[in-house]
């Protein structure tokens, strides 16, 4: 089967606040309204990933758990993942290639500005800024995660709130 990765920018979150940590920044109700809006649309074209990895910053958590809900999957089945938090680019990428070979379809949970330029790269496409509640859909021609590399991506889906349908 050929590997698919859904990636979504977390929700909107409230305003960065020197009172509270980045990392607990939740969502704004338009966020989280959005993120119910954007996991209807998945559900409607039958898009189910398998697994769904997530940043642990409240603000992703809190998106998945939204997008879970819509499509229904357990909570359980969220992996957190420190490693995406803060990631670089690359660092995504070495991690992609390290996931376990048992899903051939997964969802990412994240943060700019590293999500837009792991979908540029990985699809050679100029995506400006995913934004909040954004989602890209890739999928690759291998059936291993080990074979994805920059360029060897087809963009199927690329939707976020505003975009009108």
């Amino acid at each position: 089967m050929p590997k698919q990765i859904l990636i979504v920018r977390h929700a909107k979150a409230e305003e960065a606040d020197f009172k509270k940590s980045d990392f607990k920044r939740t969502l704004t109700h338009r966020g989280e309204k959005n993120a119910q809006e954007m996991a209807k649309r998945l559900k409607i074209k039958n898009l189910k990933p398998q697994k769904i990895y997530s940043s642990p910053a409240q603000r992703a958590i809190l998106t998945a758990k939204h997008f879970a809900d819509v499509l229904e999957i357990k909570h359980s089945n969220i992996i957190q993942d420190l490693e995406i938090y803060d990631a670089l680019t690359y660092t995504l990428y070495d991690w992609i290639n390290n996931l376990e070979e048992s899903a051939d379809f997964i969802a990412i949970f994240g943060h700019n500005p590293s999500l837009t330029e792991l979908v540029n790269k990985f699809c050679k496409t100029t995506i400006q800024h995913i934004p909040t509640s954004g989602i890209a859909l890739i999928q690759f021609p291998f059936d291993s995660w080990k074979m994805l590399s920059e360029g060897t991506g087809d963009l199927l889906l690329f939707d976020y709130p505003k975009n009108e349908h």
